[in-house]
């Protein structure tokens, strides 16, 4: 058994937002200084100084000194197969009093440092309001596990008692939200609440959990979302490059009777292409090489070049729970690497990745005819590692997943095809390959190029 933790918060007081950042809680005889704290309102240069403060603290993250993190958005509710997960997760816990989380199997002080925090939490949410059933609880819990591993799960490979964990929060707006925030600090966590546009509405005994630090008055800047650094390693320099990204602006118009917002495309009527020139588009297809956080290879995909500046479209399941990732694709010996995930949905199972790279993006489909069973068809993607491996087969089926449409094909597809693309005869994307059935013989499935066009339309520069 690990030596118990005491977390004690707020012991001197946090007066600005340079102060929070600076400040390195001490750690002695099993003893944790940690801060909780919210700022309100903005300073008059309130957007330059978060983007110095996210560039500082990435740097220090690159070096090992600290772990920095800002969550524009906690998600409301996980899709039902994470729901499940974690109301197994927590039910044993209940039984048996152990919980391990998938990610932190190997840290047996993690998981019962998390283990006595969720109790603590939910003992204060339980006298904080009224007539909170244990159903209430058992949901409030389950949405607590699943914030900290999809939203902060990065912050805590390799965690241990020492180390120095920033994370910003921003809008705080509902109690559960403020909820996760102590969470977070009784795992050894400094927290600041971002409240620029107004102060979360929680009882008493919640409220004083945390500290206040006035900035200023409300208003109604909105922060882009923040990416982390990645350090970079060039064969022709061999010194660490440093790269931010940042979202694209869209300008859209609307296409297919006002169904689909798209960018704008220049596009000749495509001819009908052999499977020899179909598979002449594999260049565009990436294969990426996932790396965990003691930098080894732990899985691969497939990815699609969908914007000319370096945007890869794959699946989220692929770059899950990376620490950064190699981009291989033909013809170049240059391997690029990039922890840059710039959008992601869990739902769609979609995410964009940015390399530092001039990309030739594949073209979209938009739907001139509506996609049929019988329609011949081409997937690309590097199943078992085989990179960029094509194959032929038809549109069999459509079908709903997790109430998403999914594209059922018969090209054949194996683990490493997921992110790959789908395309017809004339070398559009129609769908992006996301899951086939181990028991079945050629049944495989792909998130439709309606979906595409809704989740990366801010990405998507083909002329």
């Amino acid at each position: 058994m690990a030596e118990k933790i005491i977390y004690r918060h707020n012991v001197m007081d946090i007066t600005s937002l340079d102060t929070f950042f600076r400040v390195r809680g001490g750690f002695n005889n099993n003893i944790r200084d940690v801060y909780f704290v919210r700022a309100l309102g903005e300073c008059h240069d309130f957007l330059e100084k978060i983007q110095e403060i996210d560039k500082r603290m990435g740097m220090e993250s690159l070096k090992g000194k600290i772990r920095y993190l800002r969550i524009g958005e906690l998600s409301s509710i996980p899709g039902e197969d994470k729901i499940r997960m974690y109301a197994h997760m927590y039910d044993q816990w209940k039984h048996n009093k152990i919980l391990i989380l998938s990610q932190v199997k190997k840290n047996d002080l993690l998981n019962e440092t998390i283990a006595k925090a969720l109790l603590k939490v939910e003992e204060i949410y339980r006298h904080s309001k009224r007539n909170v059933s244990d159903s209430i609880l058992r949901n409030f819990s389950i949405k607590l596990l699943f914030w900290l591993e999809d939203k902060a799960g990065l912050c805590f490979h390799n965690w241990s008692e020492k180390s120095c964990i920033k994370i910003l929060l921003e809008n705080v707006v509902k109690e559960q939200e403020y909820m996760f925030g102590y969470f977070l600090s009784l795992l050894g966590c400094d927290v600041l609440l971002l409240e620029n546009r107004g102060d979360v509405n929680i009882p008493e005994e919640m409220e004083k959990l945390s500290k206040t630090m006035i900035l200023g008055n409300y208003g109604t800047i909105k922060l882009c979302q923040y990416v982390p650094p990645v350090q970079e390693k060039r064969r022709d320099e061999g010194k660490p490059l440093i790269q931010v990204s940042k979202i694209p602006k869209r300008a859209t118009v609307v296409v297919n009777d006002g169904k689909i917002p798209s960018p704008i495309y220049k596009r000749e009527i495509p001819e009908e292409k052999s499977f020899e020139e179909l598979a002449k588009m594999a260049s565009s297809i990436v294969m990426i090489t996932v790396h965990g956080w003691d930098d080894n290879a732990i899985g691969t995909g497939s990815g699609i070049m969908i914007g000319r500046k370096g945007y890869i479209l794959t699946n989220y399941h692929v770059v899950e729970g990376g620490k950064f990732y190699s981009v291989r694709m033909e013809d170049d010996e240059e391997i690029y690497f990039t922890n840059e995930i710039i959008k992601y949905n869990w739902t769609l199972d979609m995410a964009v990745i940015r390399i530092n790279k001039e990309l030739e993006p594949l073209f979209i489909y938009r739907g001139s005819k509506k996609l049929v069973r019988g329609q011949k068809v081409v997937a690309i993607g590097s199943p078992l590692g085989l990179f960029n491996s094509v194959s032929d087969g038809i549109i069999s089926g459509f079908r709903k997943i997790r109430d998403t449409d999914m594209i059922q094909f018969t090209a054949p597809t194996s683990p490493g095809s997921s992110g790959g693309a789908v395309l017809n005869m004339y070398g559009e994307v129609i769908g992006i390959s996301t899951a086939g059935i181990d028991k079945g013989q050629n049944i495989n499935l792909a998130v439709g190029y309606e979906n595409i066009l809704m989740f990366a339309k801010g990405f998507l520069d083909h002329v």
